[in-house]
């Protein structure tokens, strides 16, 4: 069981994110914006960041650059209806682990957070 910070404004894809990652075992922690979530992930260590791009305060992409400038080294998994490929390869670049479109399939969800916490064995 991994703790999973959910980054998301939209209350309803954060529950639904959180009932996925739950049925898979997995703590869930939540957050409605950015900077709100940055203090959690230090308050509260998450093993993964599951990350919304376009949230009112501080959106994603900042969340990622401040993730790379402080060095934090948890594992962030974006999650965007944004398909361009101009802003995958920003996310990439600002440390992301896996882009994956929204909304996510519970199947392609459970296998990021599993790469992205180093489970060994993935279950379908």
């Amino acid at each position: 069981m991994a703790k999973i910070l959910i980054i998301e404004d939209s209350s309803f894809t954060r529950k639904a994110i959180a009932k996925m990652a739950k049925a898979d075992g997995h703590e869930v922690l939540e957050a409605d914006e950015g900077s709100v979530g940055l203090e959690l992930a230090a308050s509260q260590s998450p093993d993964c960041i599951t990350l919304d791009l376009i949230m009112p305060g501080m959106d994603g992409m900042e969340v990622l650059r401040y993730l790379q400038n402080k060095a934090l080294n948890i594992p962030v998994i974006v999650l965007t209806a944004d398909v361009q490929e101009d802003t995958r390869k920003q996310c990439l670049e600002l440390g992301a682990v896996d882009i994956l479109n929204k909304p996510p399939k519970n199947n392609e969800l459970q296998i990021a957070i599993n790469k992205a916490v180093k489970k060994e064995e993935v279950t379908l």
